[in-house]
Order: structure tokens, then sequence, then C-alpha cells
């Protein structure tokens, strides 16, 4: 098994987790400190639904590695954290963006490592 087999396994892993959340609300602790973290950033239980489909489509896209749907995943999930990242650093500390900074620099290693797939999709290449 590959490293980067590793890594996309728990990139999945966690964002099907967290996504799961984010739409169905399914585990109820977790979910409504969510939700109070986004409106505390200003935003609403429907970007926060967005947000979990996003990386609902990030976490099952991954696992086309070679492909530009698995580069394009990667990306999503990228795009997520990164937005994480900024709403801890302006509304929080730097402490509680720490998740967020390990999956998008995860997130960017797979993305960085599929490149060519979307380059050449895109024609670029």
């Amino acid at each position: 098994m590959t490293l980067m087999t590793i890594v996309v396994g728990l990139l999945s892993a966690f964002f099907l987790f967290a996504s799961s959340i984010k739409i169905f609300g399914w585990q109820k602790m977790i979910f409504e400190t969510q939700l109070a973290m986004f409106v505390k950033y200003g935003l609403n239980r429907q970007i926060m639904a967005l947000t979990g489909f996003v990386e609902l489509f990030g976490a099952i896209a991954i696992w086309f590695q070679g492909s530009w749907i698995g580069t394009l995943g990667a990306l999503a999930l990228l795009g997520t954290s990164v937005g994480a990242i900024g709403c801890h650093l302006i509304w929080d500390t730097w402490k509680e963006g720490v998740p967020a900074m390990i999956t998008g620099t995860l997130a960017a290693i797979v993305a960085w490592s599929g490149r060519a797939a979307l380059l050449g999709f895109l024609g670029l290449v």
C-alpha cells in the first residue's frame, strides 16, 4: 500500500464523516457545535449543508487518482480546508484551525500529485 493511498483513505474517511454530519445532522453534539460556529462566522444552515456537499464530493472523488476527477476532489477538500482555516483565524484562535491545517496540507499533497491529469484534461499540457 502506498503512502498516497493511506493519505487518500484518511482524507476520505474524515470528510465522509464530517460531510454526513453537516448534511444530515445525525450526530447531535457535533452538529450543534458546527452550526454554532457557522452562525458565529455569519453563515447559515444552508451554507453549512453546501459545505457538506462539497466535502462529500471531494471525499468520493479523491478515490479516482490518476484522473482529473481525483484532482478536482482534492481541490474541493483543499478549498473547504482553506475556508475553515480563514474562519478560525478571523473569529477563533489558530489552535481551532489545526485540524483544517492538517487536512488542507494532505489535500494539497493529493492535488499536487494529480496535477498532470487535470492539466491534461484542460489541454494545458
